[in-house]
């Protein structure tokens, strides 16, 4: 259909899997996304075909009732995924955060508990770092978990959970000091907690309680909550990996492939903006023939297009690079840069192309204009991206004088 963002390289498989999204996209997402997204209504018949495809299990081992797929897979999934509605690929994206964690750091008796569940979609994941007087300061969270026997007792308020009220899974990280003495480096003394809780919202566990939807500008249906604990106890079984102190840890692994979640999601609404504005520049006609025709609007459809290929093109590289057991946060701080920002970008050539016409809810491109800015935020501002990218760039070329 295409010739931008293709990917070298696949196996058969892979092309079946992300054909079948694709179809999948077309037929059941797009044609209702706009409607449900003005209503901000939660895709519940999307989610359950999305767990019919096995979509919740990509990356989940064989051996756990999933598919056992690459990261490369995954994120080639949500860029169609997201080319859709993005807020369905967000839905996909803190499970899948959750699984891989779980995967990565978790007991066995926790992967045997929640993985085959996860793959099935049965239990849907969330997790929260985030506080109402904190952002890309995770050093700051004060969020506490005691031990208390053979529990913890949290407490805390957390900030934009995706998922918040739909999950039944949370992993939650907060500060804790046992074993740590006072002068730990702050980073040292954080602990990732696996929160278990029934979908809604209100008090949903003694302790834990989910307020409402948080009223957002775009990245409407998925819902986005705040987390008040207030002396919630859970067992001390559920403290990811069965050993304090390595919460920072945990969550970073799960935000840098995460990263690589977010440029795919760029890569999506960007591609879905492309085939927008290309397709009303040759529908719509000024001084006797389509917009299409005129150098300024071919020009901007040059620079449209070669950014999609250029922030797919990066954003494979970086899902690769994780596939390989590689370090990629450099690769995947560069790739979440680009695709957020180019993502924005075209957004914004297609929205003018449009004219008038984009400014009115009845074109698809209002939408996307109101929810490519989420993707400059999420999973680390353009400035955190930076910054870890002079970091690393530094380690890779330090001076030898």
């Amino acid at each position: 259909m295409t010739r931008l963002a293709q990917t070298a390289g696949l196996t058969e498989i892979q092309q079946e899997i992300l054909s079948t999204v694709r179809d999948f996209v077309d037929k059941e997402i797009i044609p209702v996304a706009t409607q449900l997204e003005h209503r901000d209504e939660y895709p519940a018949e999307i989610v359950e075909g999305l767990k019919e495809l096995g979509v919740f299990g990509l990356m989940i081992p064989e051996e756990y009732g999933g598919l056992g797929e690459s990261l490369l897979t995954y994120a080639l999934c949500v860029e169609e995924i997201a080319r859709g509605w993005m807020s369905v690929s967000g839905i996909i994206n803190t499970h899948f955060i959750v699984a891989y964690m779980l995967k990565q750091h978790g007991t066995q008796e926790q992967k045997d508990t929640f993985l085959p569940r996860m793959a099935l979609g049965e239990v849907r994941g969330a997790f929260s770092m985030s506080e109402p007087a904190l952002g890309s300061d995770v050093s700051a969270i004060s969020s506490k978990g005691v031990r208390d026997g053979e529990e913890y007792v949290l407490n805390g308020q957390k900030m934009w959970l995706t998922n918040g009220g739909t999950s039944s899974l949370v992993a939650v990280l907060c500060r804790s000091d046992e074993g740590h003495p006072e002068g730990t480096a702050p980073h040292k003394s954080m602990t990732t907690f696996l929160v278990e809780k029934e979908p809604g919202f209100g008090e949903v566990r003694p302790g834990l309680t989910i307020p409402g939807k948080i009223d957002k500008m775009g990245y409407k249906g998925v819902d986005t909550t705040e987390l008040i604990m207030d002396g919630l106890r859970i067992p001390a079984n559920r403290v990811l990996g069965g050993v304090t102190g390595r919460g920072f840890y945990q969550m970073m692994d799960g935000v840098e492939v995460g990263r690589v979640n977010v440029a795919a999601r760029g890569c999506g609404v960007a591609q879905r903006a492309f085939e927008l504005g290309v397709s009303y520049a040759q529908q719509r006609q000024t001084f006797g023939k389509p917009i299409a025709q005129h150098q300024a609007i071919q020009f901007k459809l040059a620079e449209m297009a070669t950014k999609v290929e250029a922030a797919h093109a990066m954003m494979v590289n970086a899902a690769r690079k994780k596939d390989s057991g590689e370090r990629n946060d450099l690769e995947a701080g560069m790739a979440k840069y680009l695709a957020s920002e180019y993502c924005k970008e075209v957004v914004e050539d297609a929205f003018r192309i449009h004219g008038g016409y984009g400014f009115s809810k009845e074109y698809e491109i209002e939408r996307l204009y109101r929810e490519a800015p989420m993707l400059l935020i999420g999973e680390g501002t353009a400035e955190i991206q930076k910054m870890i990218i002079g970091r690393r760039l530094l380690e890779e070329y330090r001076f030898q004088g």
